[in-house]
């Protein structure tokens, strides 16, 4: 049983963490919460209150409890370096939201600081975990595209009047939405040896924060991974489109575990998050006698919680981390060579 305390009790908490905690109640209790303001959301509070959970105000709650044993931070992004430092220098294990910092400089200080103090330390990249994603990483793995030529991804919505227009770069859609894409890339692919970058600001001329991007990413035998976002898609794109030596795969719709989240439908509800079977990828490949198959291939099913199944290993039975320490700096050093002023741009690791 790991004892974890999170930093912030707002929506990602609330949706994204503790609804598939309650399904793992055999190997985490949820000790302490640390919000900024108690009571605001009541109900939740008094669910967690009822299992033992002990709410306040000061994260030197949690730092002075010794009983501890893994610290989630879900606070605004422009904190998460600055509270998972504090963390870790106080001797605390932490799995901090995405993005973990601001920069690739950031990341090294708080991954060299982990190792220091020999602690676990790990980006929330729960879309590892995504349907879409899981039947992705299948296919390669089985083979059916031969040698992979062209991997795109994308993660467009329509909301022309949201959003922020100002603020630091973190708070843009590369660090935002393009962090997810680029865990995913490099999980499947490694680190590259360029990228292109075409950063834009497109819903308010003059705004001086990314809301649409395309980042191209090169890799040795002529492979490249496109990932691209924008917030004025209002007919939907192909959700990744994936083309090698021998076959093509061709999803549309995305993990519908977030949708179900924000219906109210929870973890552990019969069908949650799971692709109807209209919504299946399409497979076109080339078979071993030479014979054009094509396939709806049926959907594996996402879990988010399965990142706290990887964590569970990882700290008590010593597994390596889901995601190493290699790949967040590699997906760190991605995200910092974009650059807005200065986009499009071309850059060479």
């Amino acid at each position: 049983m790991l004892n974890i305390a999170y930093v912030g009790f707002g929506k990602s908490t609330n949706r994204y963490h503790l609804p598939y905690l309650k399904l793992r109640l055999d190997q985490f209790k949820v000790g302490r919460i640390v919000t900024p303001t108690l009571g605001k959301r009541p109900a939740d509070q008094a669910f967690w209150e009822a299992t033992g959970t002990i709410f306040s105000t000061d994260i030197a709650d949690i730092i002075n409890d010794e009983q501890i044993d893994l610290v989630v931070v879900v606070t605004p992004s422009a904190s998460h370096f600055s509270v998972t430092k504090q963390l870790l220098a106080a001797g605390k294990n932490v799995l901090v939201d995405k993005p973990m910092a601001a920069n690739l400089a950031e990341a090294q200080t708080l991954i060299e600081l982990a190792k220091a103090q020999h602690l676990f330390l790990m980006p929330y990249q729960s879309r590892r975990f995504d349907s879409d994603f899981l039947t992705v990483q299948h296919v390669l793995q089985q083979g059916y595209l031969g040698r992979l030529i062209d991997l795109e991804v994308h993660m467009d919505h329509y909301r022309p009047d949201a959003g922020v227009t100002s603020g630091p770069k973190i708070d843009g859609s590369l660090f935002g939405h393009g962090v997810h894409l680029v865990d995913q890339i490099v999980s499947l692919l490694g680190s590259p040896h360029a990228a292109t970058y075409d950063l834009r600001a497109a819903r308010e001329i003059g705004a001086t924060v990314d809301d649409q991007i395309e980042v191209n990413l090169f890799y040795d035998q002529a492979v490249k991974a496109t990932l691209q976002t924008t917030e004025l898609a209002m007919v939907q794109y192909p959700k990744w489109q994936l083309r090698g030596t021998k076959g093509t795969f061709i999803k549309y719709q995305v993990d519908e575990q977030e949708n179900d989240l924000k219906a109210g439908i929870m973890p552990g509800t019969a069908g949650f998050g799971l692709d109807a079977p209209q919504n299946f990828g399409q497979l076109v490949y080339s078979n071993q006698s030479g014979d054009r198959i094509e396939r709806h291939l049926p959907s594996l099913p996402g879990d988010y919680g399965r990142i706290y199944d990887s964590i569970f290993d990882t700290l008590t039975h010593g597994a390596p981390k889901l995601v190493s320490d290699e790949q967040m700096l590699t997906v760190m050093k991605i995200l910092s060579a974009g650059d807005l002023e200065n986009s499009p741009s071309v850059v060479k690791f």
